[in-house]
């Protein structure tokens, strides 16, 4: 039996993980389950899985959580605190860390250093710890595996150990797919005024709403970028964006010898999570086989960065690295949370970023300490610029 505590359970990577968990009940045991703010999903989750901890990041709600499962044997902590024990309880074997955005770094780290085989949704946690993240890892000789479908394929189209470097695996580039989210085909001048729930409306995935603007402006790509050079200790260069309408082929490799490796599969998380969740072996995930007949063709096309400069942005503070991602990450979060509420068009989201990058200075990232201070620093000077524009 496998026990497992979902960081951000409420969520679309929680809600597929128990998904899939559904199917192998009596493999899986759910120990703990986490979520911010949404008392009544956790509440409801609580009462079909009866975990033994639920947690809530925000201490008010975990009151509230609380007092509705009095009658119940679960324990309900609260914060970043609660969030980083039930990530690294003993008993624990493997943690989903599926927390959306710069607060999910601190539990996710806490896994690693507690030796769990990570489940990382949390792109995050590398593209602002990268270095500090994967020491971790290693260290403790925890088990890293991909969830992000790009990362995913990517990992089971490579031959060999991840830390050795792509080129010593005889690969030549990476190649991520991109679907061009719901703009693909607009112009810049049309992208001046799209609004949010446009830019939520994606074509092939059902996400979160930060996680729905990123992908419209291409910084999910972006911090993917950043994340596939940690994962697969690659450099910026070695890795190309590719845009694939379809969603299909979800990332490929490219070897020397000019064999093209690459995964397919319908547009559905629970692919991804199943194949980390059973790693080594195979297990079902409930989702809908691929009929290539009915998909009929594969496009690709090459990616415009005029139209989209966030992912030049997210490659050029990987370049420069340090603190240079985590300024990028903390402002993108900021500019998205504002273009969300209407105080930020759709374009200037890259002009926050790019301002913010300009004005703070990168630093080494070599401990947390640094790392969360130049977060807290890039968020303050993003919002204060965000007002000025407004």
């Amino acid at each position: 039996m496998k026990k497992i505590t979902i960081l951000g359970a409420t969520g679309t990577i929680g809600i597929n993980t128990l998904d899939v968990i559904k199917l192998y009940k009596n493999n899986f045991e759910v120990t703990a389950l986490t979520a911010n703010k949404n008392i009544d999903r956790l509440e409801k989750l609580c009462l079909e899985w009866l975990p033994k901890y639920a947690v809530m990041a925000d201490a008010d709600a975990a009151e509230q959580l609380e007092q509705r499962l009095k009658n119940y044997p679960i324990i309900v902590l609260s914060g970043t605190e609660g969030l980083s024990k039930v990530a690294s309880l003993e008993e624990v074997n493997m943690v989903m860390a599926g927390i959306v955005g710069g607060a999910g770094l601190i539990p996710t780290l806490a896994a690693a250093q507690a030796g769990k085989r990570v489940l990382l949704a949390n792109k995050e946690a590398l593209v602002m710890s990268g270095q500090l993240f994967m020491d971790a890892i290693y260290q403790n000789n925890a088990e890293l595996l991909p969830i992000d479908s790009e990362h995913n394929a990517i990992f089971q189209c490579l031959p060999g150990s991840e830390q050795a470097g792509i080129q010593k695996n005889g690969v030549s580039k990476i190649l991520l797919t991109a679907s061009g989210g719901p703009f693909r085909t607009f112009s810049i001048e049309q992208l001046q005024n799209v609004t949010p729930e446009q830019a939520c409306n994606h074509p092939n995935w059902n996400m979160g709403q930060k996680i729905s603007v990123d992908s419209a402006t291409m910084m999910n790509k972006g911090l993917e970028v950043i994340e596939a050079c940690w994962l697969f200790n690659s450099q910026p260069q070695d890795i190309e964006v590719v845009l694939h309408p379809q969603s299909i082929i979800h990332s490929l490799v490219e070897y020397v010898d000019g064999s093209l490796l690459a995964q397919l599969g319908n547009p559905d998380m629970r692919t991804p999570i199943a194949y980390a969740l059973g790693w080594p072996d195979r297990i079902k995930s409930g989702v809908k086989r691929l009929n290539l007949i009915e998909i009929a063709r594969l496009d690709f096309e090459v990616m415009d960065f005029k139209r989209f400069p966030c992912l030049q942005l997210a490659y050029d503070a990987m370049q420069i690295g340090g603190t240079s991602t985590v300024i990028l990450n903390a402002a993108n979060e900021i500019a998205v949370q504002a273009f969300l509420q209407k105080k930020l068009k759709f374009t200037e989201i890259a002009k926050v970023i790019e301002t913010t990058l300009s004005h703070l200075t990168s630093k080494n990232a070599d401990s947390l300490d640094i790392i969360l201070e130049e977060d807290a620093k890039a968020r303050d000077f993003s919002s204060n610029f965000i007002l000025e524009i407004g």
